[in-house]
């Protein structure tokens, strides 16, 4: 679920050595994946950054009409359109943008938009990712330690409300395109190599039948865990 629209957001304060590297800095997430989403908030809150969450671009401009974070992370692939929308609509009104995708190839539909860097799923250095940031909002690079912490995964609940999504989107008729694009980024996001390579080679009707499988497969083992 979204997080609701904020309209009364605090003055952002500056950020001085001595605090968590993104402390007072507010934060606006557009992506449908709860996985990633639960991901991005391990490392962002544990660096002091306040979030916000939109599924969509529907939902993504209802609370830009609320407030203004400092910065925006957008998926490219949403499901009521191209993240790539966004990304240039912020650009040309001078907000900082970063793209995000699942797919490698995105990273240049993302750069033309007029994002200011792009973040492969999942993420790799959490230091470089923390130090961006600082850089874009601040022209300030993170506090260096010497310590960069592995990239944390997202709740397993969330992958598996993921999961249950993905596939009621393969079972569905709705578009094929999305439902591989989200499949493949959730796979990719996951860590989960063989899904990964099966929704890439996927050719005929989107081979729906044994993806539906490899997914069942999958949250009947999250049950398991539970």
């Amino acid at each position: 679920m979204p997080f609701p629209p904020d309209p009364h957001m605090p003055q952002r304060a500056p950020l001085t050595s001595g605090r968590l590297p993104l402390q007072g800095l507010t934060i606006l997430i557009v992506d449908d994946s709860r996985f990633t989403c639960d991901a991005l908030r391990l490392i962002l809150q544990r660096a002091g950054a306040r979030l916000r969450r939109a599924e969509s671009l529907e939902i993504a401009r209802l609370h830009l009409g609320c407030y203004r974070p400092d910065l925006a992370i957008v998926d490219l692939g949403l499901p009521d359109g191209r993240g790539e929308d966004l990304i240039a609509e912020l650009s040309s009104q001078g907000f900082p943008v970063l793209g995000l995708s699942g797919d490698p190839s995105g990273r240049g539909p993302a750069l033309d938009a007029g994002a200011a860097g792009f973040i492969d799923k999942p993420i790799g250095s959490v230091a470089a990712f923390v130090r961006l940031i600082r850089q874009l909002v601040a022209g300030a690079g993170a506090e260096e330690n010497g310590e960069d912490p592995p990239a944390p995964m997202g709740d397993p609940l969330a992958l598996r409300d993921d999961l249950a999504r993905a596939a009621a989107l393969i079972a569905g008729r709705g578009d094929a395109g999305y439902a591989k694009a989200f499949l493949q980024s959730l796979a990719r996001a996951s860590g989960d190599a063989v899904l990964e390579a099966a929704v890439h080679q996927a050719t005929t009707g989107f081979d729906r039948a044994k993806l539906a499988i490899m997914v069942e497969e999958r949250l009947n083992a999250l049950q398991t865990m539970a």
